[in-house]
């Protein structure tokens, strides 16, 4: 098969291969000016030749056949509805060239169009209903404003924001696997994996049957913040796998934006230690699309200000939250207290309410605490 393979062949083979990882992959293909075929029937002493290339990963490379069956791989692709998509396919996510160690290849289940701006929301698996709330919250908000949410389908933080922007009519999301397309982990959210088929995609860079372990899911991390043109860390304790992944988007050049949290919960040490590196305190969704606007990171999608002038309409407030808005019509501004007094509700409960409707960007809190609706909202 060697002396027929195709180049997305060729991509699919060298992808599925043990031993090479991504870095040593490109450096591979550097070498060879980009030709897969030609690294796959390199001999020993041009191998030997590129930099960093480790003895064993030029075994492999040697007897790639007897390392990476490409004919059952196709076939379980075929049969199980799964794209390869390579680096020099159209359907390539383009934020993923601009990385230092792209994957070489993507398996992908779903036509989603990598085209459309991509914010991450990520945090841990041991979230708050704080944290669940405001990660679902956000990522209906973004969903609404015309951008995938994506993620890495982990319990907690990350199942919250693929829901949030599922629950969206025409919102979409991208689940990046740290295993094999076809092993869903964790196994309690498959209906959140076909649903995302549909309306999304579910992308991998790993063959079929590839386990998860430590180092899987760093590679994944590299993804979801690669494809993004911002991270949102909602909850991490400070050594967090979010971390990791905002570590990487620093890295990548995405804006990495944090959302603060109580000071007594681990989980909020990490976003608070993102916020003291420089990370952007986030509050609500408008902050984020003023400071990508400012920045000038998403190109396709307008995030001006007729962006930002929404209705009543396209956010999903509950009967609360639209009696707290009634109070703060014609210019008025109220404190937690103020609200509390005239709703007649306890003050922790206004508190938490006046925060989900900040996060919303229906109001916004000025420099003396008080809340007023923010410009736009409502007319």
């Amino acid at each position: 098969m060697e002396s027929t393979l195709t180049r997305r062949e060729a991509y699919w083979a060298l992808n599925g291969l043990p031993s090479i990882g991504p870095v040593s992959l490109n450096r591979l293909l550097d070498r060879f000016e980009g030709d897969p075929c030609r690294a796959l029937t390199a001999s020993r002493s041009e191998l030997q030749s590129i930099k960093g290339l480790q003895r064993k990963a030029m075994d492999v490379l040697l007897d790639w056949e007897r390392h990476f069956d490409l004919v059952r791989e196709m076939s379980q692709a075929s049969s199980r509805g799964v794209d390869f998509v390579s680096r020099e396919d159209p359907d390539y996510p383009e934020l993923l060239r601009e990385i230092s160690d792209p994957p070489i290849g993507l398996y992908r289940m779903g036509e989603y169009d990598f085209r459309k701006p991509s914010i991450a929301i990520v945090g841990t698996r041991h979230c708050t209903l704080y944290g669940q709330s405001v990660a679902r919250s956000m990522a209906k908000d973004l969903a609404l404003r015309g951008f995938c949410v994506t993620s890495g389908m982990a319990r907690g933080i990350d199942t919250m924001a693929h829901r949030g922007a599922l629950e969206v009519e025409g919102g979409t999301t991208v689940c990046v696997f740290g295993c094999g397309i076809d092993i869903v982990y964790p196994p309690e959210n498959v209906d959140l994996f076909r649903e995302a088929q549909k309306n999304g995609a579910v992308v991998s860079e790993f063959p079929f049957g590839r386990r998860a372990d430590r180092q899987t899911f760093p590679m994944r991390n590299r993804l979801v913040s690669g494809m993004s043109h911002a991270v949102v860390v909602v909850e991490s304790e400070e050594s967090g796998g979010s971390m990791i992944t905002a570590r990487f988007a620093g890295e990548q050049g995405r804006l990495v934006c944090a959302i603060p949290g109580r000071i007594d919960h681990k989980a909020s040490c990490g976003c608070h230690q993102l916020i003291r590196d420089g990370a952007l305190l986030l509050g609500s969704v408008d902050e984020l699309l003023e400071e990508l606007d400012h920045l000038q990171e998403v190109p396709l999608l307008d995030t001006g200000a007729s962006l930002m002038e929404r209705s009543e309409s396209r956010i999903d407030l509950d009967d609360t939250e639209r009696s707290f808005v009634s109070r703060l019509r014609g210019g008025e501004a109220l404190g937690v207290d103020e609200m509390a007094a005239l709703c007649q509700q306890p003050v922790a409960e206004v508190s938490s309410a006046l925060m989900m409707l900040e996060l919303k960007g229906a109001i916004q809190k000025r420099l003396d605490g008080r809340y007023e609706l923010t410009h736009g909202f409502g007319d």
